[in-house]
């Protein structure tokens, strides 16, 4: 028997195997490169993801900052207007040019109220009414009570002069006359807001 050898198939089959491992080839490298853009994809895009929440929670830490700087400064002005103990006792009034006065206070001496200047410029509560007390209340106390007779609003005073006993208040006004027309003598209940300077 003899075996005809048909080279020309032999050559087809060879070169289209050979087609067929160097695709094979191609194919791989293809997917090798393309798995090694992809990894390099998902590196590049996660490290720009923490940079971006790095940078996120600084502006978030900026922000809770500002808002604790906030509510610090809205706590503190509460705590402004919370009274720290609750007296009562009678409310008088007199002026300047009461017939013991000599125009000027005993806890601020350098202040003059001869002008019938009946304020005080407060740091904190700005423009305060002026109040004699006893000892009771040290020098630079703030109060806040109600007085509709001179004011629909809440009156705030300093204490800055002395010369009523216990716990009782005198406001100073800009006249005798006003004192004696428009506050007389009445019991009051205040709030001590700051107690002294």
């Amino acid at each position: 028997m003899t075996y005809s050898v048909d080279y020309a198939k032999i050559i087809a089959i060879y070169r289209g195997d050979y087609m067929i491992k160097n695709t094979f080839k191609i194919i791989t490298r293809s997917i090798k490169v393309i798995l090694v853009l992809i990894v390099i994809f998902v590196i590049e895009s996660s490290s720009s993801k923490v940079l971006g929440k790095v940078e996120n929670d600084n502006f978030n830490r900026n922000v809770n900052l500002s808002t604790m700087a906030l509510k610090v400064t809205e706590m503190a002005e509460n705590d402004l207007y919370t009274p720290l103990n609750t007296l009562t006792g009678s409310l008088t009034g007199y002026s300047h040019d009461c017939p013991l006065c000599g125009g000027t206070l005993a806890c601020a001496p350098s202040y003059n109220v001869r002008d019938r200047r009946d304020y005080y410029p407060d740091k904190d509560y700005g423009i305060v009414k002026i109040v004699a007390s006893s000892r009771n209340l040290p020098c630079g106390t703030i109060i806040r009570f109600n007085q509709p007779k001179i004011s629909s609003e809440p009156i705030f005073a300093i204490v800055l002069d002395r010369g009523v006993p216990g716990n009782n208040l005198d406001l100073l006004v800009a006249t005798e006359e006003y004192a004696l027309k428009y506050i007389g003598r009445s019991t009051v209940t205040y709030d001590v807001l700051r107690t002294g300077w």
